[in-house]
């Protein structure tokens, strides 16, 4: 027998050894490959947005990809890590160290080639349907029909055979066996019980507390300066949450005697914290990697809503129009109108004129009840009335996004004869802001203290279109073309369409990375709860034999890999709630909704691989036990 004969039977003789690392090695390509199938479409070329895309896309299959090196190579250094009884047998029967390595090598490249091409057919099965997401999302103009991705075959097979080479010179580089006696006894020697720093842990509550009160504290563009001091705080702060307060406080709670010889508590504590000290770099790893995806999409989502919502609520009314000065405002409304019938739009509409005065060294809305409620009527809104001597002041309308005027409120409007008086405070919050569109704070005033103002200084045509029947393709049609023909007309379907051509790309793009970093760090934690399951079964084996239940265990593994699983990505879940709820306070708007989404999609997530790991992970446990 060859020696590369005795690799490959090595690989298949050991399946159980070897699949999860061929597992995660196949959907690491397979991720790589759809995503580049996705990009190098042929509709996504050119110079316009498509090709903008296309370029977004390029720098995030290298961001993929660089991150693709890194998992498999700590995938590879698990796997490793697992087969130390292995090495030392080998070495009983006269492998040398060279030869280990050699092996390590072969093995790593033909799981690589397998894998590869594996993780290409599966992403070629599913590229129709990655393809059908893409075009539904982005709203391309051209359909992202099928087609056969040669370019994206070669370049991945290419990329990740070199990819698997480099990470098998460089394991096999620094690959050093330790001495017979230790690899063979492995996991029975014995370990001292890991220890935390007092220092340490003050320190890790000071620092994610700092971070913390920090971020929640500052607004506007004060978030942006604090960002990287905060990240670099609670980045620390995380590391020594797992490395020294997680193992205070279980030396703490294994002192409770009460506690501690609680039912099985005795077993679930005796290790737990040498688990967590074993663990702690990959707790750590997988909560910062976490908690970035769980922040880029959020973040993403979060400022689509920003961008669209606030846009649809400053804009109420589907087609709004305001006349320049060399414009023929009623050809340009009948111009409007017979395009609207031409797409069988049924609308109702108003038009006002809306009167600018110098107020307080600013030139300020100020118009009447009646002109208001015209508007409301619309939107179905509510008609107010105030007295004719009542002044109402309006705040900014929800476009001016980062208004940071102040005391409008108390302002006085000015008459023509001097005299001056003061906006009513009981009235501010009666009126809607956007019901008569302005990007400044206005007023709304009775009729007897309109006419007792002096002449205007601007006035302005409003003219505004509400569709009560109609197709969202003929209406963001009409908006279209509309908006290109006249500056000042606003087709809000239109608008928020647009947004969402420009907008979709990126957000495919951080969606798709940030998924990637996720199951990533889902696969992290199940390659380290792997390591640990030979060690599992001779436990739980012996303990079996004085009397534990086959229920007791279950209880007992499935409280571990519940540890293993929610630590870190509780912590990442905190993170990422506290890093939305600073991006809302940056530009004061809520992302409660958004973030709840976000957050609750991936603990759902997180909770569906937990169950399904378990199940198996038990199973193999309990096999071995009752054999």
């Amino acid at each position: 027998m060859t020696f590369r004969r005795f690799a490959l039977n090595n690989v298949l003789r050991n399946k159980r050894l070897y699949v999860a690392y061929f597992l995660s090695s196949m959907f690491t390509v397979m991720v790589f490959f759809t995503f580049a199938n996705f990009a190098f479409h042929p509709v996504l070329s050119g110079d316009d947005l498509n090709g903008h895309a296309q370029k977004g896309m390029a720098v995030a299959g290298g961001i993929i990809y660089v991150f693709s090196f890194f998992f498999i190579l700590y995938s590879m250094s698990s796997f490793l890590q697992s087969r130390k009884k292995e090495f030392g047998l080998l070495m009983i029967q006269g492998m040398s160290n060279r030869q280990i390595r050699w092996m390590v090598f072969l093995e790593n490249m033909l799981i690589g080639l397998f894998a590869t091409i594996s993780g290409i057919l599966l992403g070629l099965g599913l590229s129709k349907v990655i393809l059908l997401i893409a075009e539904n999302l982005l709203e391309l103009e051209g359909s992202l029909n099928f087609y056969f991705p040669t370019l994206a075959l070669i370049v991945t097979f290419i990329s990740f055979i070199v990819l698997f080479f480099c990470i098998s010179l460089f394991v096999t580089f620094i690959l050093r066996t330790k001495k017979l006696v230790k690899l063979i006894k492995g996991d029975k020697i014995g370990k001292p019980e890991p220890k935390a720093s007092i220092v340490l842990t003050l320190l890790a509550i000071l620092l994610l507390g700092a971070g913390y009160a920090t971020s929640l504290y500052v607004k506007g563009a004060q978030v942006v300066i604090a960002l990287v001091p905060v990240v670099i705080v609670v980045t620390i702060g995380t590391y020594l949450f797992f490395t020294q307060l997680s193992v205070y406080v279980i030396r703490k709670l294994k002192s409770k005697q009460g506690l501690f010889w609680r039912k099985t508590n005795m077993l679930l504590f005796s290790d737990l914290s040498h688990r967590m000290k074993d663990n702690a770099r990959a707790f750590f790893m997988v909560a910062i990697i976490s908690t970035v995806a769980f922040s880029a999409i959020g973040t993403l989502v979060g400022l689509n809503s920003f961008l669209t919502e606030g846009l649809k609520k400053a804009n109420p009314y589907t087609f709004t129009y305001y006349p320049m000065e060399d414009e023929d405002d009623a050809q340009v409304t009948a111009h409007i109108e017979d395009l609207i019938e031409e797409h069988d739009l049924e609308v109702n509409k108003t038009n006002a004129e809306l009167t600018y005065f110098e107020q307080n060294g600013q030139l300020r809305l100020v118009t009447t009840t009646d002109v208001y409620n015209d508007f409301a009527a619309l939107k179905d809104g509510e008609q107010i009335n105030i007295g004719a001597d009542e002044i109402a002041g309006i705040g900014p309308s929800d476009a001016n996004l980062m208004s940071t005027e102040k005391g409008w409120e108390k302002q006085p409007i000015t008459l023509e004869n001097g005299e001056k008086v003061y906006p009513d405070k009981d009235l501010q919050d009666k009126f809607d802001p956007n019901v008569v569109y302005d990007m400044y704070p206005s007023y709304i005033v009775g009729e007897e203290i309109f006419n007792q103002l002096p002449y205007p200084d601007n006035v302005d045509q409003y003219y505004a279109w509400q569709v009560t029947e109609g197709s969202e393709e003929d209406i963001i049609a009409v908006g279209e073309e509309l908006t290109e023909e006249y500056p000042t007309f606003m087709g809000i379907d239109a608008a928020v369409y647009g947004i969402h051509k420009v907008w979709s790309p990126v957000m495919f793009v951080g969606l798709f990375i940030g998924i990637v970093f996720f199951v990533s760090a889902g696969s992290f934690l199940y390659f380290r709860l792997y390591t640990d399951l030979d060690e599992d079964r001779e436990k739980f084996a012996a303990i079996s034999k004085i009397g534990l239940t086959s229920r007791e265990m279950s209880r007992v593994i499935s409280k571990q890999i519940a540890l293993l699983f929610f630590a870190p990505i509780v912590v990442a879940l905190v993170h990422g709630a506290v890093a939305l709820t600073a991006l809302s306070h940056m530009f004061d708007f809520s992302l409660i909704r958004d973030a709840s989404i976000v957050l609750g999609s991936f603990l759902i997530i997180q909770i569906i691989y937990f169950i399904i790991v378990r199940y198996f992970y038990v199973k193999q446990v309990k096999q071995f036990v009752h054999r």
